[in-house]
């Protein structure tokens, strides 16, 4: 079975630090942390490309539970994952957190979050 998944999870990587560079001007007036955008983007490619792989390994499981429980613990692990970047920059720039930054950091979660998702679901329906 051919699987396109690294290539895709590249490619939106590539995408949303291109966004994040071309928008660049306009967040800075925002006052939006760019090189926090940049490095909450790295991190959840890197948490999805786990959880894929995770889910992958649960799905190649004869055990239909072991696919379950795959996926609920890579979903609750990113989860985990993004709270805890999302508090270290909290801690870190204490001073002048900006909320803009956070809300862009919650909504990169959702796209990867959709993207392994999809990606995951396709693999459910080849496999039949």
């Amino acid at each position: 079975m051919s699987d396109r998944f690294f290539i895709r999870l590249f490619s939106l990587f590539g995408i949303l630090n291109g966004l994040i560079i071309v928008f660049k001007p306009r967040l800075l007036d925002l006052d939006v942390h760019i090189y926090v955008l940049m490095a909450g983007n790295l991190a959840l490619a890197l948490i999805s490309l786990v959880s894929y792989i995770m889910g992958r390994q649960g799905l190649a499981s004869p055990n239909h539970n072991a696919f379950i429980r795959a996926v609920y613990g890579s979903t609750l692990s990113k989860l985990l994952l993004s709270v805890v970047g999302i508090a270290t920059y909290v801690f870190i720039y204490r001073p002048n957190v900006s909320k803009l930054t956070i809300f862009m950091l919650l909504f990169l979660y959702l796209v990867y979050t959709i993207f392994e998702t999809y990606s995951l679901f396709r693999l459910t329906r080849l496999k039949k």
